[in-house]
């Protein structure tokens, strides 16, 4: 009897062994495969470049770097002095073409008033000069209301609630209209984007509850699916200078899942951890039913 149970006893222990390798390996490929997780994930936020629309000198910076501001604080100033002068000398235009304009139209009714004493040539040009007076009183008004947008616009303010990053402006630097004067990381739109494989996107739906863990930190964060990116760029393919495509050969035994960007909005974060754009995280999604 004994002779019979000990190879009984190890063929059982070796179709166990059997079954439980292919379960361990079925469940590594639905893992690693199917289930929508990835390690590459990433903080994300939406970066406003500073740019002021007039150029000057920097006469006082009102941030440090690394300050959490809100929309409409002060950043730094432009040349306030110079800008003020440029408002005095419209306005100042803005005069003279009032006192032009009156004279042409006291020349005019004095003219009416003469009838044919005056000559018709005569009339006909000081009517002409209240044309002109008014065109350059209007032209004198849109210079100062340019002028006063100049000035205020010299007050450079935060277009959003967000935090100064990298900052290396001074009093003194001279910044050009349209040229970045600093950056500022926009908190509200601070998100995680997961990196999936092609093929694990027909698990994932928008809304679907989200479980990250940043690296480095012990907790979960929670979010839900926002979005899934509507194209990638493709590295492999340029335009020839005959205009036709010019796409690099595919091997057949060597093809890697494109990964297409998922963008996570936030639910619940700790309130002590660092949402720094930039810091890396795995993210898991809860597949759908399909």
């Amino acid at each position: 009897m004994k002779r019979f149970v000990a190879p009984l006893a190890r063929s059982a222990a070796t179709i166990a062994i059997v079954i439980l390798a292919i379960l361990i390996a079925l469940w590594m490929w639905n893992r690693y495969e199917r289930d929508p997780w990835t390690r590459d994930g990433r903080v994300r936020a939406d970066v406003v470049r500073v740019t002021p629309d007039i150029g000057g000198l920097v006469t006082s910076v009102a941030v440090r770097d690394n300050q959490a501001v809100r929309a409409g604080d002060l950043l730094f100033v432009i040349d306030r002095p110079r800008y003020s002068l440029a408002l005095q000398q419209a306005e100042a235009r803005i005069a003279s073409a009032r006192a032009t304009l009156g004279q042409a139209r006291r020349e005019a009714q004095r003219d009416l008033a003469l009838g044919d004493l005056v000559a018709a040539e005569t009339h006909e040009q000081n009517v002409a000069r209240v044309t002109t007076a008014q065109a350059s009183l209007a032209e004198a008004t849109s210079a100062r209301e340019a002028a006063a947008l100049d000035l205020s616009r010299t007050h450079v303010v935060a277009s959003v609630n967000g935090v100064v990053t990298n900052l290396d402006l001074h009093p003194g630097d001279y910044v050009g209209a349209g040229q970045q004067a600093m950056a500022l990381i926009d908190r509200d739109s601070v998100r995680v984007e997961g990196y999936f494989e092609e093929t694990k996107l027909p698990r994932i739906r928008i809304g679907a509850p989200v479980a990250i863990r940043l690296m480095g930190e012990g907790r979960e964060l929670r979010g839900r699916v926002d979005s899934i990116a509507y194209g990638i760029d493709d590295a492999t393919r340029s335009n020839a200078g005959n205009l036709l495509p010019n796409v690099d050969p595919t091997f057949s035994w060597v093809r890697l899942a494109q990964r297409i960007p998922v963008r996570i909005r936030l639910t619940e974060v700790p309130a002590d951890i660092r949402l720094i754009a930039g810091r890396t995280a795995t993210v898991t999604i809860q597949p759908s039913g399909r």
